[in-house]
């Protein structure tokens, strides 16, 4: 497993991280969630990633009794706030109110005294951004949190950020945690230069666009039972990658994958590594192979011309338009 720093700080993490949105605490039983952080481990992942509001808070306490005898000095323990965490007024947001108390809910699930990240999982148009920085350093200070990023921001959101932590003497943002893949490069336009001019690295979700480069769906074709597609709660999260054209495109990246000896899964996710702005990728799954297939894709170098082939194959059919934004349930 290589390593890459967190932006430009000097905190190292592993190029390939382990995600738990929409699996733990929900898709899969606790055992099989234990598995798949064992493997996890194993291929040498040291950086985990997961949020408050995923499961209901469920997933940052699956993770938590599965890192539980690890080496707290050896984690990289990544999470979020911002989603609804309760029915109250003040359970949702970036005011100091809920920041302070979300962190205090997630350090006690997770079950440690501090978070490597903390990430605000969305911007907050409702509370001054002055007031997020400074609850936000306020963590920094004591303790609580090592660094701070944020998910999904874009580009003139994440400036202003910056721009408020320099002129108060705050921490700045490390990272911003976007989705990107192969067919989903939204934030190359401006979220990218942005970051790169202002040293906060990129660390994905949705690498392998939630299942649909590895190339099991097929056009005119039903998902296949017991795929992400199929899940009620979040099947609908893939339908607009899943469109007769893309599913077509995809399929013609097969030999592409075999040429170069790797699976679509480790072609999708190598190719996401090729990008000097990526700190990780984020993997999810629900079974310990699809962790060991991953972890594939790490220190692989795929050469200029399989990426211009890929970028043939996909010309039709890149998402790049903001508008089309395939986001995630609010509340998984």
């Amino acid at each position: 497993m290589q390593h890459r720093h967190l932006g430009r700080s000097g905190l190292m993490v592993s190029e390939i991280s382990y995600g738990n949105w929409i699996t733990h605490g929900s898709q899969v039983e606790e055992d099989a969630a234990v598995a798949c952080v064992n493997a996890a481990l194993e291929a040498g992942i040291t950086t985990f990633d997961t949020a408050d509001v995923y499961a209901g808070t469920r997933a940052e306490a699956v993770l938590g009794r599965a890192l539980k005898g690890q080496r707290r000095e050896g984690l990289e323990i990544f999470t979020k706030v911002y989603w609804p965490t309760g029915d109250g007024r003040n359970d949702r947001g970036l005011s100091r109110k809920h920041i302070h108390e979300s962190i205090n809910g997630s350090l006690r699930r997770l079950g440690t005294d501090y978070v490597d990240l903390y990430q605000a999982h969305r911007f907050d148009h409702e509370t001054p951004l002055e007031e997020t920085m400074r609850a936000f350093d306020d963590l920094v200070r004591a303790g609580k949190v090592l660094y701070v990023g944020v998910s999904e921001w874009d580009a003139d959101q994440i400036r202003r950020a910056v721009e408020i932590a320099d002129r108060m003497g705050f921490d700045r943002l490390v990272s911003n945690q976007p989705q990107y893949s192969m067919l989903y490069r939204v934030i190359e336009a401006e979220v990218v230069p942005t970051s790169v001019e202002l040293g906060l690295g990129q660390v994905v979700w949705s690498p392998i666009a939630q299942g649909v480069l590895t190339g099991k769906y097929l056009p005119g074709q039903p998902p296949p039972a017991g795929s992400r597609a199929t899940d009620p709660t979040s099947g609908h999260f893939t339908e607009r990658l899943r469109t007769d054209a893309i599913l077509t495109a995809v399929q013609h990246l097969k030999p592409l994958a075999e040429q170069a000896g790797l699976s679509m899964a480790q072609l999708a996710v190598a190719w996401v590594l090729q990008h000097d702005f990526i700190s990780s990728a984020i993997i999810g799954a629900t079974r310990p192979e699809q962790v060991r297939d991953n972890v594939g894709a790490s220190g692989v170098r795929l050469e200029d011309d399989l990426m211009a082939a890929i970028d043939t194959v996909l010309a039709d059919v890149v998402i790049t338009d903001p508008r089309l934004t395939v986001s995630p349930p609010a509340r998984p």
